[in-house]
């Protein structure tokens, strides 16, 4: 893809894709834009990316990135490559001539293996919908046609890991189990910590805040890359139209200490179903109507520094999201995907009586003979 028609064209092709899937909802446009710019988005800092179109005649039938990741590789020691933004026609030929295109890029620049997809690292919307098409969408996240895990799975890609996210009633709170709120209870008088609101007008200081829990809770985890201080600035000024302040808390000990934080984002999605991809010239308007009729919300993140994981910093958190909820009129929340091998905070989500309703998957295929599976789960399906 070398032009800005080609561009265009790489943007608008899940229209054509999408047509008639009432689930799909459009992305904004210039959204999609300023991410796929390799000059506006500051993950081209530290990576490299082609952008594939697969063509019948004159008529788009497919997209796929190829990229490699510089960071990721070098804070988890590995050579991965990565593909991102599939869409393609039900057709397996043309499912090969993308992935062909995108693996023949990475294989030149000496990756062990393609996974994904990824748009375009943990940080962005990742994974492949296999369960949950009846959903829609939440915020920040894909949607996909039923059929992309059988073209990815007859181009000899495997499953590498699944993502779950879970479905949390309001109505079921009287459900959960006292010891939540005894252990959120007991927070503030015997463990010094209280919970604050992040505050809107100090978005960039709230988000470096948010970011330094992020860094050490999640550090760990399974393909998990730090953000930048560039992302970060970048991550603020996308976020802060939807940052709603009653959804956004800070745990924290007298004397200023951070030790958990959540973030819950209203889904907006229920406002774009409106707007076909484009904000102007009224779609503003309609946006601003439908925003009070939002009830849903995603957790997008909750997270406490391990050396504060004892003390029901987590537990005051999830109360706080339900009492949010329950001031909002929210009736619904989902939690941001999580690890299928996170076993904590997977039995926590039983425990706030969740259940899961979508799986999304990463794929990944082996370009190199001695390479090993990037992680091997017993029973994979």
């Amino acid at each position: 893809m070398r032009t800005r028609r080609e561009l265009r064209t790489f943007i608008r092709l899940p229209w054509r894709i999408y047509a008639g899937a009432s689930n799909w909802l459009p992305p904004l446009v210039s959204e999609r834009k300023r991410h796929l710019d390799r000059r506006r988005n500051p993950f081209f800092e530290h990576a490299e990316a082609e952008y594939f179109l697969a063509w019948r005649g004159r008529e788009p039938v497919g997209r796929v990135t190829a990229h490699v990741d510089h960071r990721l590789n070098e804070f988890q020691a590995n050579r991965w490559g990565l593909f991102g933004f599939f869409e393609c026609e039900r057709d397996a030929s043309t499912a090969g001539a993308l992935l062909d295109a995108a693996r023949a890029w990475l294989c030149e620049r000496g990756r062990d293996r393609m996974l994904g997809p990824l748009d375009f690292s943990t940080n962005h919307e990742c994974g492949l919908l296999i369960e949950g098409h009846d959903l829609m969408p939440q915020i920040l996240e894909n949607w996909h046609q039923p059929y992309y895990a059988e073209l990815l799975e007859s181009q000899e890609m495997s499953k590498a890991m699944d993502l779950y996210k879970w479905e949390i009633m309001e109505a079921d709170r009287e459900q959960v189990l006292p010891v939540i709120e005894d252990l959120a209870e007991r927070l503030e008088p015997e463990h010094g910590i209280r919970l604050r609101r992040m505050r809107k007008r100090n978005l960039g200081a709230e988000v470096r805040a948010f970011m330094e829990v992020y860094n050490q809770a999640w550090s760990s985890n399974w393909g998990f890359v730090p953000l930048t201080d560039h992302e970060l600035e970048h991550m603020a000024s996308e976020l802060k139209p939807l940052l709603d302040e009653d959804f956004a808390t800070v745990a924290e000990t007298a004397g200023g200490t951070l030790a958990g934080v959540t973030l819950s984002l209203p889904d907006y999605n229920q406002v774009l179903a409106k707007l076909n991809g484009r904000l102007l010239p009224l779609g503003w308007l309609t946006a601003l109507r439908a925003r009070r009729r939002i009830n849903e919300i995603r957790v997008f993140a909750l997270g406490v520094k391990p050396e504060f994981q004892h003390t029901g910093v987590a537990a005051a958190l999830y109360r706080d999201v339900w009492d949010a909820c329950h001031r909002r009129g929210i009736a619904r929340v989902e939690t941001g995907w999580i690890l299928e091998i996170n076993e904590s905070m997977n039995r926590a989500m039983e425990t706030l009586t969740g259940r899961i309703v979508k799986r999304y998957r990463v794929y990944e295929q082996l370009l190199e003979a001695d390479a090993a599976p990037s992680f091997h789960i017993s029973g994979d399906t």
